[in-house]
């Protein structure tokens, strides 16, 4: 899937009046979750986006690699957060409001679903914590 086809969908989905709200709400979801999860499982959502999409997760990934100290112990959990975290991180990320930020979120996991493998959001569900693993799309999420 394309950049433009991947903000296109997260727009419509969400209902934004723009493709920069759009591209906005990507970016504030993804390194969120890049943030959340290991990095392997980031590296592996990466490389399978489109490269402007993969920059949000490789750009935390690359800030850990710079802090060796902390490299070990995420490279195994990711940071540990709950949903109001994800939210708030999210929001602020975003510019808007928790509850807002949590529906952006939603449209761009449901677009991440139809971007990637059914394998890795199988993985990502896995490592996610249950309030999180709710703003997955519900097929994922049950699992």
């Amino acid at each position: 899937m394309r950049y433009e086809e991947f903000t296109g969908r997260v727009q419509a989905r969400a209902d934004l009046g723009s493709r920069q709200a759009a591209e906005q709400a990507v970016r504030a979801t993804l390194e969120t979750v890049a943030e959340r999860v290991p990095d392997g499982v980031a590296d592996h959502l990466a490389a399978q986006l489109p490269h402007e999409a993969a920059e949000s997760l490789r750009r935390v990934v690359a800030v850990h690699e710079t802090a060796p100290h902390e490299r070990a112990e995420r490279r195994v959990s990711g940071e540990r957060f709950d949903l109001p975290v994800f939210a708030g991180r999210v929001a602020w990320r975003g510019e808007t409001s928790e509850d807002e930020a949590l529906r952006r979120a939603s449209a761009v996991l449901e677009v991440l679903d139809a971007a990637v493998a059914p394998e890795l959001m199988i993985k990502l569900a896995d490592v996610l914590p249950p309030g999180i693993r709710e703003v997955l799309p519900s097929e994922r999420a049950r699992g």
